[in-house]
C-alpha cells in the first residue's frame, strides 16, 4: 500500500458532550473566545446554551452573528476585522456547515491576512491558525471534522473550495441531542449530503483503508436509521445518523470527493442552494458516469443498498444506484433540477459546467470528465 496522510481532530462525542465546550476552550489557551453562530441557532437556545457553559468557565467573549446559509466572502473578512480589534484568542463556531466554514475563512485571515479568494484550491494556508472548537447541530455537513472550507465569492457567483491540513479544528464536539430541534428537511438534506461524503470519498481516487471503511459504515447507518430518525424522530436513530456523518467526514475529509460535489458548488454558487438540495439531484447521474471506472467500489456501495449480491458486480453496482432514486423518492426532496433553480436556470448550465471542471473535487474523480460530460449530467438532471 501507498503511503497515505490522513487527519482528524480531537472528537468528543455524544449526549450531553456540549457541556465541555468550556474546557475545551480552555486547554486550548482560551481567555476571550470568538463565537460564530447564525439566527437559527440562537431562535433553538443552543447559542445561550453555549454562552451560558463559556461563562461558568470564566470565559469572555465577542460574538459574531454574521453569517448566512452559504457563507460569503465579505461575511468571512468582516468577521476576521472583528476578531482581531478583539484580541480573541480561540475561536468556536456552533452551527451547521455555514457557521462553521465562517469560522474556518476567520481563522484564515486572522493569522494570514489577505482576502479569502487568496487562498481558494489546495494547500495556500502558510502560518498556523488560532485554535478551533467546531460544534456541529446537523449530521451532515461535516465540517467540525474536514480540512476543507466552501466560501462563495460574490463577484464571481461561485463556491471556492479552500482545502488544507490547518482546517481541522483542535476539537469537534458532536452532541446528537442538539439534533432533537432540527426541522424534518434539515435532517434528510444533512443525512443525505452526509450520504454523498460517503459514497464520493469511497469512489475516490486516493481513498484508502482508512477511509473506506468509514465509507461504507457511514453510507449503511444512513440507508437504515434515515427513515426511522423522520419517522419516529427516535434519539437513537438521531444518534446513529451523528455517528454517520462523523464517519463520512472522516472519509471525504482524507480521501477527496467528486464530480458531484464539483457541480453541486458551481450550482449552489450561482443558484445559492444548499448542498443537502442538490445531492439528491445528482448523485445517481453522476454514479452512472463514474460507474465504469470503478465497477467493484459501485457494487460494494450496491450491496449495501440492496441487501446483497444481485448478479454480477455490474449488475449490483446498477440495481444499487436505482434502489438509490427509490430511497431519495421516500422523502420530500427534489430529484429535478429545474424544480430548485426554475426554467430560467437552463442557460447557466453551459457555464456552470464549465465553472464546475476547475473545482478541486474533480481532482479525486474516478473517471475523468470534460466539461461537456457535466453538461450532459445536468440535462439528465433538468
Amino acid at each position: 500500500m501507498d503511503t497515505v496522510k490522513f487527519a482528524i481532530p480531537e472528537i468528543i462525542f455524544g449526549r450531553g458532550s456540549l457541556q465541555y465546550a468550556g474546557q475545551c476552550a480552555l486547554r486550548l489557551g482560551g481567555k476571550k473566545v470568538f463565537l460564530v453562530s447564525d439566527s437559527g441557532i440562537e431562535e433553538a437556545g443552543w447559542l445561550q446554551r453555549l454562552m451560558d457553559i463559556l461563562k461558568k468557565e470564566g470565559i469572555e467573549w465577542v460574538y459574531y452573528p454574521g453569517v448566512t446559509s452559504n457563507p460569503r466572502d465579505f461575511e468571512i473578512e468582516q468577521g476576521a476585522e472583528l476578531y482581531m480589534k478583539n484580541g480573541a484568542d480561540v475561536i468556536i463556531a456552533i452551527g451547521g456547515g455555514s457557521p462553521m466554514d465562517t469560522a474556518k475563512g476567520i481563522a484564515i485571515l486572522a493569522n494570514n491576512g489577505g482576502r479569502i479568494r487568496d487562498y481558494e484550491g489546495a494547500n495556500k494556508v502558510e502560518r498556523p491558525l488560532p485554535p478551533m472548537v467546531l460544534i456541529t447541530t446537523t449530521a451532515g455537513s461535516g465540517s467540525d471534522i474536514s480540512q476543507f472550507a466552501i466560501i462563495t465569492d460574490m463577484e464571481r457567483s461561485v463556491k471556492m473550495s479552500i482545502i488544507t491540513r490547518t482546517l481541522v479544528p483542535n476539537i469537534s464536539i458532536v452532541d446528537p441531542l442538539i439534533l432533537r430541534t432540527k426541522s424534518e428537511t434539515l435532517i434528510i438534506q444533512s443525512a443525505i449530503d452526509a450520504l454523498a461524503h460517503a459514497i464520493e470519498a469511497y469512489l475516490s481516487i486516493i481513498a484508502s483503508p482508512f477511509t473506506q471503511m468509514h465509507s461504507l459504515k457511514a453510507i449503511e447507518l444512513i440507508h437504515k436509521h434515515l427513515p426511522i430518525a423522520v419517522e419516529t424522530r427516535s434519539l437513537d436513530a438521531l444518534e446513529q445518523l451523528s455517528i454517520a456523518s462523523v464517519s463520512a467526514s472522516i472519509a471525504f475529509s482524507n480521501a477527496g470527493l467528486g464530480a458531484e460535489h464539483a457541480l453541486a458548488h458551481s450550482l449552489g454558487g450561482q443558484f445559492d442552494i444548499p448542498h443537502g438540495v442538490i445531492h439528491p439531484i445528482l448523485l445517481a447521474s453522476v454514479m452512472r458516469f463514474n460507474l465504469d471506472s470503478c465497477v467493484d467500489k459501485m457494487a460494494d456501495i450496491g450491496r449495501i443498498i440492496l441487501g446483497g449480491q444481485k448478479g454480477s458486480d455490474h449488475r449490483t453496482a446498477l440495481e444499487g444506484i436505482d434502489k438509490l432514486v427509490e430511497f431519495f423518492s421516500i422523502f420530500d426532496v427534489s430529484t429535478q433540477l429545474r424544480d430548485e433553480v426554475g426554467e430560467e436556470g437552463y442557460k447557466f448550465l453551459e457555464p456552470i459546467a464549465k465553472m464546475a471542471i476547475n473545482d478541486a473535487c474533480n481532482l479525486t474523480n474516478p473517471r475523468a470528465a470534460t466539461s461537456e460530460q457535466l453538461l450532459q449530467i445536468c440535462k439528465e438532471v433538468w
